[in-house]
Protein backbone atom coordinates (compact mmCIF):
# COMPACT_ATOMS: atom_id res chain seq x y z
CA UNK A 1 0.00 0.00 0.00
CA UNK A 2 1.58 3.33 -1.02
CA UNK A 3 2.04 5.98 1.62
CA UNK A 4 -0.60 8.70 1.64
CA UNK A 5 2.10 11.36 1.08
CA UNK A 6 3.13 9.60 -2.13
CA UNK A 7 -0.50 9.30 -3.24
CA UNK A 8 -1.21 13.03 -2.98
CA UNK A 9 2.13 14.44 -4.19
CA UNK A 10 1.89 16.51 -7.38
CA UNK A 11 4.17 15.79 -10.32
CA UNK A 12 6.44 18.65 -11.41
CA UNK A 13 4.08 19.47 -14.28
CA UNK A 14 1.05 19.39 -11.96
CA UNK A 15 2.87 21.62 -9.47
CA UNK A 16 3.58 24.31 -12.10
CA UNK A 17 0.02 24.10 -13.48
CA UNK A 18 -1.32 24.52 -9.94
CA UNK A 19 0.95 27.51 -9.23
CA UNK A 20 -0.08 29.11 -12.54
CA UNK A 21 -3.73 28.79 -11.49
CA UNK A 22 -3.18 30.84 -8.32
CA UNK A 23 -3.18 34.62 -7.93
CA UNK A 24 -1.70 35.15 -4.48
CA UNK A 25 1.10 33.40 -2.61
CA UNK A 26 1.90 33.51 1.11
CA UNK A 27 5.55 34.58 1.50
CA UNK A 28 7.52 33.78 4.65
CA UNK A 29 10.87 35.35 5.46
CA UNK A 30 12.89 35.20 8.67
CA UNK A 31 12.93 38.18 11.00
CA UNK A 32 15.97 39.20 13.03
CA UNK A 33 14.61 37.41 16.11
CA UNK A 34 14.12 34.19 14.11
CA UNK A 35 10.34 34.41 13.93
CA UNK A 36 8.58 34.18 10.59
CA UNK A 37 7.33 37.25 8.75
CA UNK A 38 4.38 36.15 6.63
CA UNK A 39 2.75 38.29 3.93
CA UNK A 40 0.61 37.67 0.83
CA UNK A 41 1.94 38.82 -2.54
CA UNK A 42 0.96 38.64 -6.16
CA UNK A 43 3.48 36.86 -8.37
CA UNK A 44 4.38 35.94 -11.93
CA UNK A 45 6.38 33.10 -13.45
CA UNK A 46 9.54 33.29 -15.50
CA UNK A 47 11.59 30.34 -16.74
CA UNK A 48 11.26 28.07 -13.70
CA UNK A 49 11.26 30.94 -11.22
CA UNK A 50 8.50 32.53 -9.21
CA UNK A 51 8.74 36.32 -9.51
CA UNK A 52 7.80 38.57 -6.62
CA UNK A 53 8.17 42.32 -6.28
CA UNK A 54 7.87 44.69 -3.36
CA UNK A 55 9.16 48.00 -2.09
CA UNK A 56 12.87 47.93 -1.26
CA UNK A 57 12.25 49.32 2.22
CA UNK A 58 9.78 46.56 3.09
CA UNK A 59 10.39 44.19 5.98
CA UNK A 60 10.49 41.28 3.51
CA UNK A 61 13.44 42.78 1.67
CA UNK A 62 15.28 43.69 4.89
CA UNK A 63 14.84 40.11 6.06
CA UNK A 64 16.04 38.65 2.75
CA UNK A 65 19.08 40.93 2.64
CA UNK A 66 20.09 39.48 6.00
CA UNK A 67 19.01 35.88 5.32
CA UNK A 68 17.96 34.82 1.78
CA UNK A 69 15.92 31.81 2.92
CA UNK A 70 12.30 32.07 1.82
CA UNK A 71 9.25 29.83 1.91
CA UNK A 72 6.20 30.24 -0.30
CA UNK A 73 2.81 28.66 0.32
CA UNK A 74 0.24 28.17 -2.44
CA UNK A 75 -3.05 26.65 -1.31
CA UNK A 76 -6.56 26.15 -2.57
CA UNK A 77 -9.74 24.28 -1.69
CA UNK A 78 -12.31 24.68 1.03
CA UNK A 79 -13.23 21.03 1.54
CA UNK A 80 -10.86 18.22 2.51
CA UNK A 81 -11.36 16.21 -0.72
CA UNK A 82 -10.47 19.31 -2.77
CA UNK A 83 -7.44 20.58 -0.83
CA UNK A 84 -4.43 21.34 -2.97
CA UNK A 85 -1.25 23.14 -2.11
CA UNK A 86 2.49 23.39 -2.27
CA UNK A 87 5.16 24.70 0.05
CA UNK A 88 8.28 25.94 -1.75
CA UNK A 89 11.59 26.42 0.03
CA UNK A 90 14.41 28.34 -1.64
CA UNK A 91 17.02 31.06 -1.40
CA UNK A 92 15.75 34.32 -2.82
CA UNK A 93 17.66 36.21 -5.48
CA UNK A 94 17.20 39.95 -4.98
CA UNK A 95 17.32 42.27 -7.97
CA UNK A 96 17.74 45.82 -6.76
CA UNK A 97 20.33 47.82 -8.69
CA UNK A 98 19.17 46.99 -12.22
CA UNK A 99 16.16 49.30 -12.57
CA UNK A 100 15.32 48.05 -16.08
CA UNK A 101 15.27 44.42 -14.90
CA UNK A 102 13.19 45.37 -11.85
CA UNK A 103 10.78 47.22 -14.15
CA UNK A 104 10.50 44.24 -16.52
CA UNK A 105 9.78 41.81 -13.66
CA UNK A 106 7.39 44.26 -11.99
CA UNK A 107 5.52 44.51 -15.29
CA UNK A 108 5.19 40.71 -15.47
CA UNK A 109 3.52 40.71 -12.05
CA UNK A 110 1.27 43.67 -12.91
CA UNK A 111 0.21 42.31 -16.30
CA UNK A 112 -0.59 38.89 -14.85
CA UNK A 113 -2.63 40.22 -11.95
CA UNK A 114 -4.33 43.37 -13.26
CA UNK A 115 -5.41 42.55 -16.83
CA UNK A 116 -8.26 45.06 -16.59
CA UNK A 117 -5.80 47.98 -16.46
CA UNK A 118 -4.42 49.14 -19.82
CA UNK A 119 -0.79 48.14 -20.35
CA UNK A 120 0.31 51.72 -21.03
CA UNK A 121 -1.07 52.76 -17.60
CA UNK A 122 0.81 49.90 -15.92
CA UNK A 123 3.96 50.75 -17.88
CA UNK A 124 3.93 54.36 -16.68
CA UNK A 125 3.26 53.37 -13.05
CA UNK A 126 5.93 50.68 -13.10
CA UNK A 127 8.55 53.03 -14.56
CA UNK A 128 7.86 55.49 -11.74
CA UNK A 129 7.96 52.82 -9.02
CA UNK A 130 10.84 50.63 -10.27
CA UNK A 131 13.61 52.69 -8.62
CA UNK A 132 11.90 52.08 -5.25
CA UNK A 133 11.24 48.39 -5.85
CA UNK A 134 13.07 45.11 -5.44
CA UNK A 135 12.29 42.11 -7.62
CA UNK A 136 12.67 38.72 -5.99
CA UNK A 137 13.31 35.53 -7.95
CA UNK A 138 12.50 32.27 -6.21
CA UNK A 139 13.79 29.09 -7.86
CA UNK A 140 12.33 26.15 -5.94
CA UNK A 141 14.91 24.04 -4.12
CA UNK A 142 12.41 21.89 -2.21
CA UNK A 143 8.71 21.46 -2.94
CA UNK A 144 6.20 19.68 -0.71
CA UNK A 145 2.86 19.36 -2.50
CA UNK A 146 -0.53 17.82 -1.92
CA UNK A 147 -3.61 17.20 -4.03
CA UNK A 148 -6.34 15.44 -2.07
CA UNK A 149 -8.43 14.97 -5.21
CA UNK A 150 -6.02 12.14 -6.08
CA UNK A 151 -7.50 10.13 -3.19
CA UNK A 152 -10.79 9.83 -5.10
CA UNK A 153 -12.82 10.19 -1.91
CA UNK A 154 -10.96 7.41 -0.05
CA UNK A 155 -9.46 8.67 3.20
Amino acid sequence: MPKRRDQIRMSDADFWRFVESQKTVQVATIQRDGSPHLMPLWFALEEGAIVLETFSKSQKVKNLERDPRITLLFEDGDEYPKLQGASVSARAELIQDDVERVHALHMRVLLRNTPEIPEEVLEKASREMAPKKTAILVRPERVVSWDHSKLAGIY
